[in-house]
């Protein structure tokens, strides 16, 4: 099964997710999120897959932190996509896709569980 990896190549937290899957002999594919924006049908479906939009932001972001008040308060889903497609670092990273299953960020135990390694 394909598992492909959504971050910033620049992202601590991202590379420390794809050495580990390296280190693991996991096959992976890795977007950067920037370069390949995800589209926003792609974006909602992850949101319901991880119980709504809140679980895909990440708010502890100097991003989220900088935008205006009414920003942070997005009520239906073409504003969550449209706040992505113009503020791509606030997805919480990295996006780890493998078949219908969706997860956000890294520890090792998690990915040792998802992985079984």
């Amino acid at each position: 099964m394909t598992t492909t990896v959504y971050g910033l190549p620049t992202c601590d937290t991202c590379k420390k997710a794809r050495n580990w899957l390296d280190r693991f002999g996991v096959e992976h594919a890795f977007v950067d999120y920037r370069a390949n924006p995800v589209p926003p049908a792609t974006l909602k479906a992850w949101s319901v897959q991880l119980g709504g939009w809140e679980k895909l932001i990440n708010k502890a972001s100097t991003t989220w932190r900088t935008l205006l008040p009414q920003r942070k308060d997005p009520r239906t889903d073409p504003e969550w996509t449209l706040l992505l497609k113009e503020y791509p670092a606030l997805i919480k990273r990295p996006v780890v896709v493998q078949g219908d299953e969706v997860s956000v960020g890294f520890s090792d135990n998690t990915f040792k569980k998802r992985f079984a390694k």
